[in-house]
């Protein structure tokens, strides 16, 4: 039997919708609260709460005073869900743009007349090898709904050019108060003006890529906003290429099945073709890939649709169809009611640090610093990174790293410090004089100041 008899008799709108919730369903199963979410949370209550927008990072005990917080609307929509719902507000949150995400992508992909076999598989190789970013709950949640959208609408202009291109300015400015990634998106359209509607319309292509520039900075910081992107892009992390920033690995499992799915939809692109502006788009994509591991989920999202028309599926699966839609809907149920995976410390150890620190600022590792902030205590250092200035950028990285010389970051306010255990910061702090354990739990240990240690003492 054929594949389109299949098709026929499924409905092609059926089998999209299965391999969607298959892939929200794998989401759910692994979901968790990753580092760059609750800073947020924890800035958006205190805007709430003030009903006005602070200066810097008020939860930091470190000069912030320069940074502008261009991300308000994003902290006050964390704050609503950890305020309703807890973390598990947030995995529904993340798991709803992954499920909005892969629906604007089956879209783009059928209305650039790929079948739906093709659209299926294209968007489960794309998801294989972005699942730490869908799974993982980040600020960047909006953005995997954002610049999917922003694709299909620049996918239906280069089809049908009309003065709906102008549609990316109102988007891009929502996009710019949401997550730093509006600024790649700037670069998408930038992108598509030159290499396909500045040869129609020059004065329209100028247009709207100027208003396009002035969309980023129609956020809270006005103006600043431009200092914000160059922080964003400039901090140290990014320039060293830790945590987040990290660059693709031949080493890292994952990184290899970003590659490997990136690789087959690339082939498939070939056979499928694509745009002069789209072509380019991909290979900036693959250079911001290699250096930074994160940008990989953009590349295969921007894959889906042109590779899709180069896939011709053989096989049917029809009769896997209602046995995969039953099981993915109850996955999904399951997972929501157990709640995102434990990550971090848990609440009690956070607030008795809090407590134990009296007020004074506490240095913690990996997303704990987020979780403190989340609790209503201080940090010396942490996370946005790019808030600090670069020499605290530098000392808080090496303290990270387990080096040596990142003992400076313990000023002298900092009484109580948390690390993760087996991290290369918890072997730090076993050999740092003046601090001793102070207990702890399963993932995370404490070190509390001994009375009348003062930073003299820390080599």
């Amino acid at each position: 039997m054929s594949r389109q008899t299949d098709f026929s008799r499924i409905g092609p709108n059926l089998i999209l919708a299965t391999t969607v919730a298959l892939i929200v369903a794998f989401a759910a199963l692994l979901v968790r609260i990753g580092a760059d979410a609750q800073w947020l949370a924890a800035l958006g209550h205190v805007i709430a709460t003030r009903h006005a927008i602070p200066t810097g990072v008020p939860f930091a005990a470190a000069p912030t005073s320069h940074w502008p917080n261009v991300l308000v609307l994003a902290e006050l929509i964390f704050n609503g869900l950890e305020r309703a719902l807890g973390d598990r507000g947030l995995m529904l949150a993340q798991l709803l743009a992954v499920a909005v995400a892969m629906v604007v992508l089956v879209r783009d992909a059928r209305a650039g007349a790929a079948a739906a076999a093709g659209t299926c598989a294209a968007l489960l190789l794309a998801a294989v090898g972005a699942m730490p970013s869908l799974a993982i709950v980040r600020v960047q949640l909006f953005s995997l709904v954002l610049f999917p959208v922003l694709v299909a609408l620049l996918r239906a202009q280069t089809r049908q050019p009309s003065q709906a291109i102008w549609l990316v300015v109102p988007l891009l400015a929502l996009w710019s108060n949401l997550h730093g990634a509006a600024l790649l998106g700037v670069g998408v359209v930038v992108a598509y003006l030159l290499l396909c509607r500045f040869r129609r319309d020059w004065l329209l292509a100028v247009g709207v890529a100027g208003a396009s520039v002035v969309a980023l900075c129609l956020t809270p910081a006005l103006a600043r906003t431009v200092a914000y992107y160059h922080g964003v892009v400039t901090n140290l992390a990014a320039q060293r290429g830790e945590g987040q920033w990290g660059p693709l690995s031949l080493s890292a499992p994952l990184d290899l099945v970003l590659i490997a799915a990136a690789l087959l939809l690339v082939i498939r692109v070939w056979r499928g073709r694509a745009e002069l502006w789209e072509w380019c788009v991909i290979v900036a994509l693959a250079a911001l890939t290699i250096h930074a591991s994160r940008n990989g989920v953009w590349l295969l999202f921007f894959l889906v649709a042109p590779a899709a028309r180069g896939i011709i599926e053989k096989r049917s699966w029809q009769a896997l169809v209602p046995i995969v839609a039953v099981a993915s809907v109850g996955a999904i149920c399951f997972a929501v009611l157990r709640g995102p995976a434990s990550a971090g410390a848990t609440r009690s150890l956070v607030a008795g640090a809090v407590v134990l620190a009296h007020g004074s600022p506490v240095l913690a590792n990996g997303a704990i610093d987020e979780q403190v902030a989340l609790a209503g205590g201080r940090i010396e250092v942490g996370n946005p990174i790019d808030a600090f200035s670069r020499p605290e950028q530098a000392m808080y990285l090496d303290w990270l790293a387990g080096d040596a010389s990142g003992r400076r970051a313990l000023a002298p306010a900092v009484r109580v410090v948390l690390v993760s255990r087996g991290s290369p910061t918890q072997t730090l702090m076993a050999h740092t004089p003046g601090f001793a354990p102070a207990g702890g739990d399963r993932t995370t240990a404490i070190y509390e100041r001994a009375p009348g240690s003062l930073l003299a003492d820390v080599p």
